[in-house]
């Protein structure tokens, strides 16, 4: 048995394409867990959400183990849209970002609450969407509307690596 066949047999990573109901529900599976970890909250006062992400992270050394894991969660959910290597590395980038940096007490969940990833990683998936998939949008609309961060700074997100 070829090493090749293995490989394929026991660790490729394509999924079968999702009807475009099932796409849909994915993308809004995608969608409320993004929000509900970096902008599910918003402070009135000064204006600025957050999520669960930066709360789960205070609890020292499980909050940010927690936070990664629905992390990759998401990420794994997007898989199912076959994106193209170059969006799905910057995916996992932002996580790792967030994951490393987030770590450090304290500052690293002030980090958390600004930087956004998963919601960086949903306006990353629904712009290739808006490209790739254009009959989605009769369906359910996909503008990058739906990932804005109200009251923060950063709501002009790259999506260029």
């Amino acid at each position: 048995m070829s090493s090749f066949f293995i490989y394929q047999q026991y660790f490729d990573m394509s999924t079968p394409s999702l009807n475009a109901a099932k796409r849909i529900a994915t993308l809004n599976r995608i969608r409320k867990l993004s929000r509900l970890m970096d902008t599910a909250i918003r402070i009135p006062i000064i204006n600025f959400r957050i999520g669960l992400d930066p709360i789960l992270g205070l609890v020292p050394g499980a909050g940010d183990i927690v936070t990664t894991a629905f992390s990759a969660y998401i990420i794994f959910l997007a898989r199912r849209f076959q994106l193209p290597p170059e969006v799905m590395s910057q995916m996992v980038a932002n996580i790792v970002l967030e994951a490393v940096v987030g770590s450090v007490p304290l500052l690293g969940d002030l980090f958390d609450a600004y930087y956004k990833a998963n919601v960086r990683n949903l306006a990353l998936l629904e712009k290739h969407l808006q490209v790739t998939e254009p009959e989605l949008e009769q369906v359910d609309p996909l503008n990058l509307s739906s990932t804005e961060m109200a009251g923060t700074a950063s709501a002009n997100i790259s999506t260029q690596p």
